[in-house]
């Protein structure tokens, strides 16, 4: 259902606000550079920081800006699974394509936990899920694919974005499951292919939406050997930018850097240092961005 080029967009801010002319002109870049697919309020929208009302405000007016052009995932996971619950349902009410479940943090469930979480989501609302494995932001170690195996059982829970930084986990549920495998690491979005995937969820996409898609769409017509040439593209850029700071934070300030938004965050994100800046500029001039 979800494949090839998924943008985690970037929320932007104004004065602690979310700028939210700013994030219509983010949405449109995104649409006229052919982006698969947008998935807004997720780690790279800085949804812990926003409030329940910002968070639905900002899923509605993507879903509008949108308007059925390609599919809408919202991000909607919680450490609260009632929490979830209710975000999940708003997403689906203003017509959200599916869901972006991230697994639950801090509470630190163990993997019934995880399972009973994201079945009870999946009971509640009927909306496609993708399950969020990022075991580097969430205690617990993130899902086994033991328990993504079981989930799949789920009939609307449709995919997985992987982020535990290997393969061997996207391999075993590409062999045992059905379910979508995507990429939650723009530097393994190929390698991933190579084991089954289909695509990613990616955060470079915010600035070169149409490299990534160039890439996915070689991915998905099995051409592995041209889509290398854009990973090597595209990997120095990720890899440069991201190695940093903690995403978002490297991404808004080249967002900035390209004036496409400001740079501006909400704490605990603290900016880049200037040192950290020089090097962003680099990587971006590099890349060809910046002259």
């Amino acid at each position: 259902m979800f494949t090839g080029s998924f943008v985690a967009l970037a929320t932007p801010f104004s004065d602690g606000q979310v700028d939210f002319e700013t994030l219509d002109e983010l949405v449109e870049f995104q649409l006229n550079s052919g982006t698969d697919g947008i998935v807004p309020c997720g780690t790279t929208g800085e949804s812990p920081t926003l409030s329940h009302e910002e968070h639905k405000k900002v899923i509605e007016r993507v879903v509008s800006l949108v308007g059925g052009k390609i599919p809408v995932i919202a991000g909607t996971g919680s450490n609260s699974t009632a929490e979830a619950i209710e975000l999940t349902a708003h997403a689906r009410k203003v017509g959200a394509d599916g869901s972006l479940q991230v697994c639950p943090y801090y509470n630190k469930p163990m993997q019934e936990g995880f399972y009973q979480h994201f079945k009870a989501i999946a009971d509640e609302v009927d909306i496609p899920l993708v399950l969020y494995n990022i075991p580097g932001r969430c205690a617990g170690g993130g899902l086994t694919a033991e328990t993504i195996i079981r989930l799949a059982d789920c009939e609307n829970i449709v995919a997985v974005k992987e982020a535990s930084g290997g393969l061997d986990l996207a391999s075993e549920v590409a062999m045992s499951t059905s379910l979508t495998v995507l990429s939650g690491d723009d530097s393994l979005t190929l390698p991933m292919a190579a084991v089954g995937g289909k695509g990613v969820i990616s955060v470079v996409a915010n600035i070169v939406p149409a490299d990534v898609k160039a890439m996915t769409d070689l991915i998905l017509e099995g051409d592995l050997v041209s889509a290398r040439k854009w990973h090597q593209k595209l990997f120095a850029l990720a890899k440069n930018m991201l190695s940093l700071a903690t995403n978002p934070i490297p991404l808004k300030a080249a967002m900035a850097m390209l004036e496409m938004s400001s740079d501006e965050l909400r704490l605990p994100m603290t900016p880049l240092t200037d040192a950290q800046k020089s090097e962003l500029k680099q990587t971006l001039a590099d890349y060809g961005l910046l002259s």
